[in-house]
């Protein structure tokens, strides 16, 4: 027997007007859903229930949409690498510190487990996590209750930096072949998979590590398949100048090139486009590229904003017809914290409190994810559309005031505000802790985890060196 729940007259929902292809505050009125999807949005609900829980002094609002994150070893990294960087490179620490630390097979499902965990409990219930493809990834996101859209990544070269100044590639045409076939196969499985909750991304890992065979190869079997396809493209200076040294054109010209572009793409973080001030360009042509292919631009401002670096600007992408939507990347992997660092972001790069405003980011971590994905039932709160969402409680301290609740939640009191989180009308989430992960045993292991790997960083640094001589503490460190 189907089991419905409602939420009896809730002060606050987030609800999706069709008309006007939008969300709007309904104040009042009765949220019902099952495991089908939602069955009363606003009105008052006349049928049976199994559930009735209370809606005072809380707001029901769409489950988030994390279009870009990265599980692996990135969880282990947190706290290491924050304050150094490659000068040569532009100050990103990706390329000569992002493979020093690597937890092996055996870090896989903690961290995993701690990325999911701390996605849903900061309010995501769509994930689309890029990684490399290992045992344990399609047994834990079905675990989780999560809606995940699992891409495992593949390419032909590595990244090699040479005394700190000069990045190279090192190019196996085959490895990378029989990458992206095991990279197919896994995405069949993941959308065989009975949960329902699964699916496949195809995902070339970044537009300047993959031949332009491999990388119009790659789109050809997604849309062969009704995928999404996923590259990291104008991510970087470096990857903007080596495309240029290459094709003398951008990252973005070089995919509508190809034919690569489309609405089932979405590209990772795509900060360096013609019309950046970093660039050599003096052109505005990417973004009208952009909104004229409806290809998606997946923003993570924290992992950058850490390097100084920032999209110019999250407002002006959209003002153009850019489909943007919000990911993570890396940790603190917390939706919220990351959409209030889209808006401070974007106001810094515009110069102006006008460049974008709270609702607009909320259409980005929602609707423009949902558009994203190809899928008009996720995203919204609307009778029909999946029952993922989120209970809100008002009167958290961190919440009152409350004039805005929207305002309040993604200003003052991201997640500790989050009360429930539901994924095909299952609870996931309950006051804080994932309902169906092992999260606090999952976080206990990743000490012991990132503690090996930092011993034995000097292995995996071409120079050699330690872990104390890579990340120098933040203070000068007495006794022991």
């Amino acid at each position: 027997m189907t089991e419905t729940t409602v939420i009896r007259d809730v002060e606050t929902i987030v609800a999706y007007d069709a008309v006007c292809d939008r969300h709007v505050y309904r104040h009042g009125g009765d949220v019902a859903f099952d495991e089908t999807g939602l069955l009363c949005v606003g009105q008052h609900f006349e049928g049976q229930a199994t559930t009735e829980l209370s809606g005072k002094a809380r707001m029901v609002m769409p489950g988030l949409i994390d279009i870009h994150c990265h599980s692996h070893d990135e969880p282990l990294a947190k706290g290491i690498f924050e304050d150094v960087g490659t000068a040569a490179l532009w100050g990103q620490a990706m390329y000569e510190y992002s493979g020093v630390i690597d937890g092996g097979e055996d870090a896989r499902a903690a961290c995993l487990t701690v990325m999911l965990g701390d996605l849903m409990r900061s309010g995501a219930t769509t994930v689309l996590d890029i990684a490399g493809a290992h045992d344990v990834w399609l047994d834990i996101a079905a675990q989780s209750g999560v809606r995940g859209y699992l891409a495992p990544g593949f390419r032909q070269a590595d990244w090699v930096v040479h005394d700190s100044h000069r990045l190279d590639f090192e190019w196996d045409d085959k490895a990378g072949r029989d990458a992206f076939a095991r990279a197919l196969d896994f995405a069949d499985w993941a959308r065989a998979h009975p949960s329902g909750r699964l699916d496949g991304v195809i995902a070339p890992s970044q537009v300047e590590t993959c031949r332009p065979d491999l990388l119009v190869d790659a789109a050809h079997e997604a849309r062969k398949r009704g995928m999404p396809i996923t590259i990291h493209a104008a991510q970087t200076m470096a990857e903007h100048e080596e495309l240029l040294r290459r094709t003398g054109l951008t990252a973005v010209q070089y995919l509508d090139q190809l034919g690569v572009l489309g609405s089932d793409v979405i590209l990772g973080h795509c900060i360096f486009a013609d019309h950046h001030s970093w660039t050599r360009q003096r052109t505005r042509n990417d973004l009208q590229i952009l909104a004229a292919r409806s290809t998606t631009v997946a923003h993570c401002p924290v992992t950058f904003a850490r390097s100084g670096m920032a999209l110019e600007t999250l407002g002006a992408y959209r003002r153009s017809g850019v489909n943007v939507a919000i990911g993570t990347d890396s940790y603190p992997f917390n939706m919220l914290e990351e959409m209030r660092q889209a808006l401070v972001c974007s106001r810094l790069g515009g110069k102006s409190v006008f460049d974008i405003t709270t609702g607009d980011i909320f259409d980005a971590a929602t609707l423009a994810g949902a558009r994203a994905l190809g899928r008009t039932d996720i995203g919204r709160l609307s009778v029909g559309a999946k029952a993922d969402m989120l209970v809100i409680d008002l009167n958290a301290p961190s919440m009152r005031p409350v004039y805005d609740p929207l305002r309040s939640l993604l200003h003052c009191a991201a997640e500790r505000a989050v009360e429930r989180v539901y994924v095909d009308g299952r609870l996931t989430v309950d006051r804080g802790k994932p309902t169906q992960l092992d999260y606090d045993g999952a976080v206990r292991e990743m000490q012991a985890l990132q503690d090996w790997a930092c011993a034995r960083a000097g292995l995996h640094d071409p120079k050699g060196r330690n872990i104390a001589e890579l990340a120098p503490m933040s203070l000068p460190a007495f006794g022991r």
